[in-house]
């Protein structure tokens, strides 16, 4: 029987473990299997300039993986049992069973409320592609009843930096805020900080500093200190967390859900089960947990591809880098910042501003894409594959 493999979650983490799995393992021995909720993929990088108004190409997912074998599976997963090797999926046929030899687990993360009440209920955010075409159809309502539309966005990490910014930018109309719990951009260099102030007072983005949200309501936000923050739209961006699915099944997990792995991004607990991107826990080079980031993706989706084929081939596991070396900030379509970290994940002094970090980040954007979009760029023909092979005792071939 052929070794079957599941990827759960075709983001920019399993598209490219899928793409790269079937590029390198021979369909003779192996049956790769793709579930994911959305028949799309979903640049989750731009979903905040989907928002703004911007259009963003989503790649059809049977494009993607078009001549490689991999079966795509459109469905939700709605449960994980690591002991029978088992996912169950809900689908528009109503759904079954999916069994697996070796499983991916790239379910990515989700906006997080934070238990602050109201979030739910009343706030927009920009964590996945249906969410933010909801934002999007708001703000065009506001910006089609004139100016002064007052749009509040919460959170001063990376994802409500840009969107507050490419809100800003693109619609001119509308009085943005940005709530900071802390200092904005307390994790950037001094120079990098000051970049980011010029552009928020650029775009006219006001900034609330060292202000916590305790509750979000229709018109606005009330804050810990008992101060009323008037909104038509309020954007939750403070917090990102994963789906209970790996917990509920019985995987070893960080408190906030995430699957502890090794060093091969290997399942602690479930050896048959890898976990990369958002969902799992990995630590980097210098000791320290990898953040969520689509460059971790990229690294872990690499050392989990290195894995499973040495362990299906009986050959070495490369040791791939697991390393974060900086933030990329779009602020608008013509500025941004880089700011690179040292070993300590520390801020280095210097830093790229400007057009020319612009530049850098769109362009990054554009290889993210082109690199997801095209998992098995170079794949072997069958000749290749069989003439550079070697069958092992295990029954799979590698190219």
């Amino acid at each position: 029987m052929k070794h079957r493999i599941v990827v759960l979650g075709a983001g920019y983490a399993g598209a490219h473990v899928a793409g790269n799995l079937a590029r390198r393992l021979s369909p003779a021995d192996t049956e790769i299997t793709v579930v994911n909720a959305e028949p799309d993929f979903v640049q989750r990088l731009r979903l905040h300039q989907l928002a703004a108004g911007r259009s963003i190409d989503a790649p059809r997912l049977t494009e993607v993986f078009a001549g490689t074998g991999t079966r795509l599976r459109l469905g939700r997963v709605t449960a994980v049992d690591p002991d029978h090797r088992a996912v169950t999926v809900a689908d528009a046929d109503g759904g079954g069973e999916l069994l697996y030899d070796t499983l991916v687990y790239a379910l990515g993360s989700h906006g997080d409320g934070g238990g602050v009440p109201g979030v739910a209920e009343h706030a927009f955010d920009v964590a996945a592609r249906p969410s933010a075409l909801r934002l999007r159809a708001r703000l065009d309502t506001l910006t089609g009843q004139g100016d002064g539309g007052r749009v509040l966005v919460v959170g001063d990490g990376l994802t409500g930096i840009e969107t507050a910014t490419e809100i800003a930018e693109s619609r001119p109309g509308l009085s943005v805020s940005l709530v900071a719990r802390g200092e904005l951009g307390a994790r950037l260099s001094a120079g990098a900080r000051r970049h980011l102030r010029r552009a928020c007072d650029r775009l006219g983005v006001t900034v609330l500093e060292h202000t916590t949200v305790a509750a979000v309501e229709a018109t606005g936000v009330r804050c810990a200190d008992g101060t009323a923050l008037a909104s038509d739209v309020t954007v939750w961006a403070a917090g990102f967390a994963v789906q209970p699915l790996a917990a509920a099944g019985g995987l070893a997990v960080t408190g906030d859900g995430r699957i502890l792995v090794d060093r091969t991004m290997r399942s602690v607990s479930h050896p048959d089960v890898y976990a990369v991107g958002d969902s799992a826990h990995a630590t980097g080079d210098n000791g320290l947990p990898l953040p969520m980031s689509c460059a971790t993706a990229g690294f872990t989706g690499r050392q989990a591809v290195d894995a499973i084929v040495g362990e299906l081939t009986g050959r070495e596991v490369a040791r791939t880098r697991l390393v974060y070396v900086g933030n990329h900030i779009s602020l608008g379509r013509r500025d941004g910042i880089l700011q690179r970290v040292d070993g300590e994940g520390r801020a280095e002094p210097s830093y790229v501003g400007g057009r020319k970090a612009a530049r850098i980040k769109a362009g990054i954007l554009a290889m993210s894409l082109w690199a997801t979009s095209h998992p098995t760029f170079g794949l072997p023909t069958r000749r290749h594959r069989v003439a550079g092979a070697r069958r092992l005792s295990t029954g799979t071939t590698v190219a």
